[in-house]
């Protein structure tokens, strides 16, 4: 008997030697670079304001937060990534409007309703349209009569296959009537360069490309905002045109399925106070994005509302996968 008692102090003592760092490590978090990935390229304007968000989260946290930038496939890669990452807290990824049309665009064995984890909603984008500053096409009336009299000759350029900006071009063209010849980019830093050597036409795009309509070298045609810019006062918005489109495609961060829920929010605490420090707010404002803050509740009910309003969009343009 007294064998068997000194067996069961035994194991027990090994049992909390066991859980004792286990614990150690869970408390001590983050004990290790926390790695964000970025869904666009080095150079373009999520990839500068969210390295200075990472720098600030970093601070922040205790522990540096690693950009890493996985451009393609129309912004889905992070969101992909995530679900071979383990839900320890050390990878976390942008989440861009693209990722809640995958089910209904092409076939994927992960649900991003169910098999992410929603920390916080940060913000969106200001799009619009430009064109060369020397381009025959002056106003968006001059975009649309060229289209209807060249029918798919017209091109333009987004930054990839299924985003945002492809998306809501298809629509316009929809209601207007009209064809357009997309060609997709991984990226705006991309997207500039190719519109600024004239190999497209236009470009659909946030408003990184202003410092180019500052220099004279693009023109914008329309924004894709509620109101119009206080940057671009005297450009029309899509509404303004009649389409009745409003467009900002809202982003934020998410993590590996089955986080446990302290540990996101802890993610949540650092990354809002990360978000609102000015020198963040003073860079989204250079692209004329604002901060769209979504607690972890919020974001993931966003997410189910919006999975249920891009598939009526992939539906209505056409773009649905075969069943």
């Amino acid at each position: 008997m007294t064998q068997r008692r000194t067996l069961l102090k035994t194991l027990a003592g090994s049992a909390a030697l066991v859980a004792l760092p286990a614990l150690r490590a869970q408390t001590a978090w983050p004990a290790q670079p926390i790695k964000l990935l970025v869904a666009f390229p080095a150079g373009g304007p999520t990839d500068i304001t969210m390295r200075v968000l990472a720098e600030n989260a970093g601070k922040l946290l205790g522990q540096t937060v690693i950009v890493e930038n996985k451009p393609g496939a129309g912004g889905t890669l992070p969101a992909q990534q995530l679900q071979q990452s383990k839900p320890d807290g050390y990878t976390v990824a942008q989440i861009p409007l693209g990722v809640f049309r995958l089910p209904y665009t092409q076939k994927i064995t992960w649900d991003p309703l169910k098999d992410l984890s929603y920390i916080i909603g940060i913000t969106g984008y200001a799009f619009g349209v430009v064109v060369p500053a020397e381009s025959p096409i002056k106003t968006w009336a001059d975009f649309v009569a060229y289209a209807k009299s060249n029918p798919g000759q017209l091109s333009y350029g987004s930054t990839g296959i299924l985003t945002s900006p492809h998306l809501t071009m298809e629509e316009i063209a929809l209601k207007l009537g009209i064809t357009l010849n997309h060609i997709p980019y991984k990226g705006s830093a991309d997207l500039m360069q190719s519109i600024l050597g004239g190999q497209i036409m236009a470009a659909a795009d946030s408003t990184g490309f202003a410092p180019h309509v500052a220099a004279g070298k693009l023109r914008v045609l329309n924004t894709w905002g509620e109101q119009r810019l206080a940057k671009f006062p005297e450009v029309p918005t899509l509404k303004d045109l009649g389409l009745g489109i409003v467009q900002a495609s809202p982003y934020g961060l998410g993590g590996p399925k089955g986080m446990d829920a302290g540990l996101v929010q802890r993610l949540h605490d650092g990354f809002k106070q990360a978000m609102e420090m000015p020198n963040h707010v003073e860079a989204l404002a250079k692209y004329d994005q604002a901060l769209m803050y979504m607690s972890p509740a919020t974001y993931a009910k966003f997410a189910a509302d919006t999975s249920a309003r891009e598939k009526a969009v992939v539906e209505r343009l056409g773009l649905a996968k075969p069943t």
